[in-house]
């Protein structure tokens, strides 16, 4: 079906635009500021031709990424950067930043509610044993949960905190709770608490969705230590694969020692040919982002017009690019997905079901037709299969291909009789 052609549903399209011309203003704001603080780190390091050079073997005196590594730093305002191919997804930067940090006896507390799907087997609060978890290494886990209001319960934070706490986590992004996610500047005012109470602790932050949606990032307001996937929003959508680990010199070292082992660090670690990719990615993730924003507006503003609830709302300022949007049903969320799906540019022909994926306790849906596997900063959706049945759209590598998918999943939607 080409909506493109229906007079109604393209007078709908420029309702909805009109309505949100202010968010899409301060978008591209955003995203201009962050263009200027790249592109300066790029020139400050002198990137050149010879640095998109190929490495093999043990990756000796790899000059593009070395500086890539730097230019991560400069834009992050970090002190340093790991970023490799070798990093797997945004979990396996977690987990290296938590195994380089964290010792037997020690404590990881997370204020910001129970952390990620994905990374309670590597705590070890669910998940086989054998694998080594943190639990079985001797770390203790807790979290405090958020207030009602999705915000952070400073008192029991407070009285949460021991002498053995060496890592507060901090998850930026809401995942698959129904939440707002959290800001740079309330992200400061959290370290800020943590650090007056007790100085010494290591403050780690989830940063996974979050990277160029907003002028300033957790290393700038005190973080120690932030980490996030390249097949997310700093890849650009060029990024074949990688990790990265930003922060504090000594931490990101430690994390580098996990990644490969003590004694080699980041010194070694051949890059297989993606310094390309890599750079040219993270130049283009500012505008990358900021497309993908104004898709997640334009979601939301569609699906508020419809009468469904969406959070965060069409006119809330964003701080990461996820869409989520109350569907109710499970007919409703496999249709969503399954029209997201449709409308890729690639598999586009795949009739998507629910399935055990790995690392997750429900079932999980998600539309995928990236060019790019599981990359979340193309256009995906997806969604647990448990009430209330909540469809979690990202990414958009264009801001026209998001409008042209949306429309045609509310239009499937309705066809099926779900809206």
């Amino acid at each position: 079906m080409n909506l493109l052609k229906d007079p109604a549903w393209m007078q709908l399209a420029s309702k909805i635009e009109a309505g949100i011309a202010d968010q899409f203003r301060h978008i591209e704001d955003v995203a201009l500021y962050n263009q200027a603080k790249v592109l300066q780190a790029f020139q400050e390091e002198k990137v050149a031709d010879f640095h998109f050079a190929s490495s093999t073997g043990y990756g000796h005196n790899d000059a593009g990424r070395e500086t890539l590594e730097v230019v991560y730093a400069k834009a992050f305002g970090a002190q340093s950067a790991l970023l490799r191919p070798h990093i797997v997804s945004g979990t396996h930067a977690i987990s290296l930043a938590l195994y380089g940090v964290l010792r037997p006896g020690d404590e990881l507390l997370y204020i910001t509610g129970k952390p990620y799907d994905t990374l309670e087997e590597v705590i070890g609060v669910r998940g086989e044993e054998g694998e080594g978890s943190l639990r079985e290494f001797g770390v203790g886990f807790d979290f405090v949960p958020l207030t009602e209001a999705g915000k952070v319960n400073y008192e029991e934070v407070a009285r949460k905190i021991k002498p053995n706490t060496k890592m507060i986590g901090i998850q930026r992004s809401a995942g698959y709770s129904w939440r707002s996610s959290f800001p740079v500047a309330e992200i400061g005012e959290m370290i800020k608490f943590v650090k007056e109470i007790k100085p010494d602790v290591v403050v780690f932050v989830d940063n996974c969705y979050g990277e160029f949606t907003e002028k300033t990032e957790p290393t700038e307001v005190g973080a120690d230590l932030v980490v996030g996937s390249l097949i997310k929003n700093p890849g650009g959508g060029l990024a074949p694969s990688g990790g990265y680990v930003v922060g504090r010199a000594d931490l990101v070292h430690r994390a580098s020692c996990r990644l490969t082992s003590p004694g080699i660090g980041a010194e070694q670690g051949a890059m297989l040919g993606t310094n390309r990719a890599l750079f040219q990615g993270f130049f283009l993730a500012p505008h990358i982002v900021g497309e993908a924003l104004k898709g997640a507006v334009f979601a939301a503003a569609l699906f508020e017009e419809l009468g469904m609830v969406t959070h965060p709302s069409a006119q809330a300022r964003r701080t990461d690019i996820i869409q989520a949007v109350r569907l109710g049903t499970r007919e409703r969320l496999i249709g969503f997905c399954q029209s997201i799906q449709s409308a890729a540019p690639v598999d586009s022909h795949v009739n998507l079901e629910p399935w055990a994926m790995p690392g997750y306790a429900d079932e999980v849906i998600m539309a995928a037709g990236a060019f790019i596997q599981g990359s979340s900063i193309e256009l995906s959706a997806d969604g647990p299969i448990r009430e209330p049945f909540i469809g979690f759209m990202q990414g958009g590598l264009t801001y026209q291909h998001t409008k042209i998918a949306v429309l045609s999943a509310v239009a499937n939607l309705k066809a099926a009789g779900h809206l």
